[in-house]
């Protein structure tokens, strides 16, 4: 009920041994620092030193494309944005291209520990720090805050005003407006604007999960929210430290969520929950 396997399909996923070893799904939060140390591989700092004006500029000082390693300050055309379709299309040298990744000027790096993959998009105003791992076809939108310890994977939006730090979204993870994501681990997930993961208790005390007549002590006392593959999460929701949506879970906007909750169903701003009922 609570390994991995019940929030995320994971078949040969390259996150995949964030969970070796773990015999409850949020152990996987204590993993990323150690993945990013062993399997980061940093690329920012050579586009920042071919593409800046003035020398050991944390801000892009104007708009790049990087596209089989070879980088380009002029002479393309941005023709669409849609990154997680995989519709990022760049013009360069008459050859209309979707793998090419877009960083605008006005991204801002605070170190050199990140990685950005193809077909990615970074707007203007984001900021990112390390070490952050960013995956393929994968949209960090303006004004958006990447604290460090972080993994982003494919087909992700990090959208406008959303803060994330030592978290993971697994991918095809979108959080497109105005949320906080702290100490949580994403699957295939929706965020309504305004969600927010808390992650802290007021007290600073341990975050600790019971279900039904069984405690379970985390060991943790920053931990967001595990929400599995299919979940959605209307505007304002907000999760409490230690909240676990299983697959397939629907939040109603205004509401917020705590504990465990089975997959296949429908949290209501009562606080009740109902089943829901999927066509196969």
């Amino acid at each position: 009920m609570l390994t991995y396997k019940n929030f995320f399909d994971l078949k040969n996923h390259k996150f995949q041994e964030l969970f070796d070893n773990t015999e409850y799904v949020w152990q996987g939060l204590l993993n990323i620092k150690n993945f990013l140390k062993n399997k980061l591989e940093p690329n920012i700092s050579q586009f920042l030193l071919k593409a800046n004006k003035k020398e050991n500029s944390l801000v892009l000082s104007q708009t790049i494309v990087i596209y089989n390693n070879d980088i380009y300050t002029d002479n393309f055309e941005i023709l669409e944005t849609d990154a997680t379709k995989e519709k990022l299309l760049v013009k360069i040298d008459d050859k209309i291209i979707n793998t090419a990744t877009v960083i605008y000027e006005g991204a801002i790096f605070l170190d050199d520990e990140i990685y950005i993959g193809n077909g990615t998009l970074i707007e203007p105003g984001a900021l990112i720090k390390g070490p952050t791992y960013i995956g393929n076809n994968t949209e960090v939108r303006q004004g958006a805050y990447v604290r460090g310890n972080v993994i982003i994977g494919d087909k992700c939006v990090v959208g406008h005003t959303t803060e994330i730090k030592s978290s993971v979204m697994l991918g095809e993870s979108k959080a497109g407006h105005f949320a906080y994501i702290g100490d949580s681990i994403l699957g295939k997930v929706n965020l309504g604007a305004g969600t927010k993961l808390a992650n802290l208790k007021l007290d600073n005390s341990i975050v600790k999960i019971k279900i039904e007549d069984t405690n379970y002590d985390t060991g943790l006392k920053k931990f967001g929210a595990i929400l599995g593959d299919g979940v959605e999460t209307g505007c304002n929701s907000v999760t409490t430290p230690g909240t676990l949506l299983s697959k397939n879970v629907f939040v109603y906007p205004n509401t917020t969520v705590r504990g465990y909750h089975k997959p296949d169903t429908i949290i209501k701003q009562d606080g009740k929950t109902y089943q829901l009922n999927l066509k196969k």
